[in-house]
């Protein structure tokens, strides 16, 4: 499992609108709004690299209204969740 976190800045106004569209897309399990230098954050958990490539790449940049993105891959989860047996 391939886990990644989106940083998106979004144009005024469409915050709302595009969080709903990337929360349909598949491989983006969580989308949420935040404050500070960030509109929204999108986990993504996919099953290879090749197809985080293609998330981040094609689906996320295909959305209308997001202006700046910064990609943060995860490496090691340090949480009491195994995640790997609830996603994988």
């Amino acid at each position: 499992m391939v886990t990644a976190f989106v940083l998106l800045n979004v144009e005024r106004g469409r915050i709302n609108a595009v969080a709903e569209t990337l929360g349909d897309v598949p491989g983006i399990a969580e989308v949420y709004s935040v404050a500070g230098r960030y509109d929204l954050v999108a986990v993504l958990r996919v099953k290879t690299n090749e197809a985080l490539a293609d998330l981040v790449t094609m689906a996320i940049r295909g959305v209308a209204g997001i202006t700046h993105t910064e990609t943060l891959i995860a490496f090691r989860a340090y949480s009491r969740h195994d995640l790997e047996a609830i996603f994988g």
